[in-house]
């Protein structure tokens, strides 16, 4: 077996074929990352002309030491647990990097660890691949153990729908009674979700900007934004939804309630003073008072509603989700909202859209992205978790993040000054938000 370099098209028709493959290996995500000073490779493991494993290497220049740190996201696409094949991959990789001057690889393979159910609870019998960590350890990379916060490069903890071979009334049976609720009220408020355009892109990080200010987070810059378009979106990879609420359709639903309800109770008043109607006065009284509450209700509603088309017009912006789609699954990367109109909670809608696009494109799966593997109600981010829980679907705890170190000196060099530069550098933060 040798490791060989190819081209993208040889990459991307053998990666595409791995259980494993996701956005982060494909030639769209290496030409996005040359933009901030990464240059990429595209690795094969062959024998006898067939590969037994490939990567995408993305490797960014080390200031003052005039070497590189490599990085393979979502780790090699290869069987991790065929020891002879990790074993080979892993000696001409180290090769392969340290030719290329570089001190260390980092992988974080797309490998889940041991099956969870919704509730984070290990599922009894269920798959269990500690065998793939264990061959990355005996052959010497570095593991930054099983942490439960996001505090690597990606999450290794997520949230993922099942959504192969099932249909949208299946996938929503899975859902909390109140999910489904909150799903059908916001279609009678008139929310709807559309695709953006790139001249919307803008609006996007309006809505990214708000929720940053309002979470205390330092949101990317416009250029960002604009690049993962120009990169990702014509190859169909990057879509943008935005979800928006129509007050004229809210209003045309609350009237039409309103007098349907008053309808109702009218008929009931005239069946029981002509004896028409089967029904005890207790009964009687209890749901015309319920009626009665639903009109005041309703017309409180009405009342908001017109408010809210003098401050607002006839539509407006509630909040929006980046997805990438690619492989086997519709991934929710970006998401906020604004605070101006968040009791509408637009987020139920829009990641509705996304898990109906999974289902109705027969993808395997619908991925929230990354959650917590703390699941006590004292974590800070436990109501992160809950909401994407909601929704049905289950845990899934990746294997983690890895370091393969070839140059021992200069690898804790680096990380010693890279933890330093990045502990100023929020310290940094800290103070320009505070001061803002």
């Amino acid at each position: 077996m040798k490791l060989v370099e190819i081209n993208e098209k040889e990459f991307k028709k053998i990666a595409d074929q791995s259980p494993q493959i996701t956005f982060h290996q494909t030639k769209e995500w290496a030409n996005l990352k040359q933009t901030n000073g990464w240059i990429h490779y595209y690795i094969s493991l062959e024998e006898e002309k067939k590969s037994k494993g490939c990567a995408l290497l993305l490797a960014k220049k080390i200031p003052f030491i005039n070497k590189y740190l490599f990085y393979s996201p979502r780790g090699f696409l290869i069987d991790y647990k065929n020891k002879k094949v990790l074993e080979t991959f892993t000696k001409e990789i180290k090769k392969f990097v340290k030719e290329k001057k570089g001190i260390f690889i980092k992988i974080d393979p797309y490998i889940p660890y041991i099956e969870h159910d919704n509730n984070g609870q290990i599922v009894e019998n269920g798959f269990d691949n500690k065998e793939c960590h264990q061959n990355l350890i005996n052959l010497g990379y570095k593991h930054f153990g099983f942490n439960l916060m996001q505090d690597t490069l990606q999450p290794r903890w997520m949230h993922v729908i099942h959504t192969k071979d099932k249909t949208l009334d299946e996938v929503m049976k899975g859902m909390e009674s109140k999910t489904r609720q909150i799903l059908r009220k916001n279609e009678k408020c008139g929310i709807t979700v559309h695709e953006i355009k790139k001249e919307e892109l803008k609006t996007f990080k309006e809505i990214m900007q708000h929720t940053s200010d309002r979470r205390e987070f330092i949101d990317r810059p416009f250029q960002y934004y604009e690049n993962m378009w120009n990169y990702l979106h014509d190859s169909g990879i990057l879509k943008i939804m935005i979800a928006e609420i129509n007050f004229d359709t809210y209003k045309e639903n609350t009237e039409k309630e309103l007098v349907e309800i008053k309808e109702e109770l009218k008929t009931r008043i005239e069946k029981k003073e002509k004896n028409l109607l089967k029904m005890n006065e207790k009964k009687f009284t209890q749901k015309n008072k319920q009626d009665e509450e639903s009109i005041k209700r309703l017309e409180k509603q009405l009342e908001k509603i017109n408010e809210y088309k003098q401050k607002y017009g006839s539509k407006t912006t509630l909040g929006g989700i980046l997805f990438l789609v690619y492989g086997n699954e519709v991934l929710s990367l970006y998401g906020g909202s604004e605070a101006k109109l968040m009791q509408f909670q637009s987020a139920y809608t829009v990641h509705f859209t996304g898990i109906k696009y999974a289902v109705e494109n027969h993808f395997d799966q619908y991925n929230f992205y990354g959650i917590t593997g703390d699941f006590r109600e004292e974590n800070p981010l436990y109501g992160l978790y809950l909401f994407k829980k909601s929704f049905g679907g289950v845990v899934v705890e990746l294997i983690g993040e890895y370091d393969l170190i070839i140059n021992k000196p200069l690898y804790y060099l680096y990380k010693g000054t890279f933890k330093t530069y990045h502990a100023l550098k929020n310290f940094k933060q800290k103070i320009n938000t505070k001061q803002n």
